[in-house]
Formats: structure tokens, C-alpha cells, sequence
């Protein structure tokens, strides 16, 4: 089992920045990626930014350019950093774990944190 903590969403004028951060606890075993996702309203839930295990990273395309997302293995955390926010990334931002076990993945979600771009 894994559990993620979010923090750092928020109200932002478009332009803005926000940086949103993962607390993750539990087990680390077979962890094959950690990342970011987001669902706006009336929307499916949607990938943002991972890291997969080995160190590749993969954007989404409507975000690539104006987000980079880190991750501290010391501290288990993985973070965010959105630059330049648009009306559209309004959402709210789910923190994830994928584990695979033989041929199984396993998905964890945090509990999700608001992110509004308005002016």
C-alpha cells in the first residue's frame, strides 16, 4: 500500500506559477513510475507529467514547456512546477503510484488539490 499527501493548488491569474507537491508513504516496493495527473469537470482523468522508473520522464503535450515534474527519492516526494498556467489547466491535480507485481499494475491516487487559473 501506498499513500500520497498533495499540497499547493490554488487560485492563479493566468501567466502564474504554482508548484504542487506528493508526500508519498507506505511501501516503495515496485514502484514503476510516479507523476501527476489532472481531471477537469466533465472531463476524463488525464496525464500530466511521470517519471518512470530509470528515469524517463513523459509530458503531456498541452503541457510540455510550462511544467517540470522531480522527484526526491530521500524525501519520497514528487513535486510539479507549473509556469506560465492557462484558463485550461484548471483542475484538479491527482498525485499517483503505479506498482507492478508479474504482470499487474496497481494504481494509488492522493486525495486530489484544486488548481483554479482565473483571472
Amino acid at each position: 500500500q501506498v499513500q500520497l499527501v498533495e499540497s499547493g493548488g490554488g487560485l492563479v491569474q493566468p501567466g502564474g506559477s504554482l508548484r504542487l507537491s506528493c508526500v508519498a508513504s507506505g511501501s516503495f516496493f515496485n514502484i514503476v513510475a510516479m507523476g501527476w495527473y489532472r481531471q477537469a469537470p466533465g472531463k476524463e482523468r488525464e496525464l500530466v507529467a511521470t517519471i518512470i522508473s530509470g528515469g524517463n520522464i513523459n509530458y503531456a503535450e498541452s503541457v510540455k514547456g510550462r511544467c517540470t515534474i522531480s522527484r526526491d527519492n530521500a524525501k519520497n516526494t514528487v513535486d510539479l512546477q507549473m509556469n506560465n498556467l492557462k484558463p485550461e489547466d484548471t483542475a484538479v491535480y491527482y498525485c499517483n503510484v503505479r506498482k507492478k507485481i508479474w504482470t499487474t499494475y496497481s494504481d494509488y491516487w492522493g486525495q486530489g488539490t484544486q488548481v483554479t487559473v482565473s483571472s
